[in-house]
């Protein structure tokens, strides 16, 4: 398993099977239902909190991916 979710970011996609939408929905489907209040510490960088992302994540976060309230 590699890198998926980092504080601000995500896993890099450009590798061989990279599938930018698969890893989205892997987070998004599989990682923000577990809960908001989830901790988490990437191999990179700090630790952060599902909610967190949700909201201010670039990549995968509730407004950019057009689920906000």
């Amino acid at each position: 398993m590699g890198d998926v979710l980092f504080d601000g970011s995500i896993g890099r996609t450009d590798f061989p099977r990279g599938d930018l939408d698969t890893l989205i929905r892997s987070i998004t489907g599989k990682l923000w239902p577990l809960g908001e209040d989830v901790a988490f510490i990437s191999g990179h960088g700090p630790m952060s909190t599902f909610g967190d992302q949700r909201r201010y994540n670039p990549f995968v976060g509730d407004d950019v991916l057009g689920r906000g309230a």
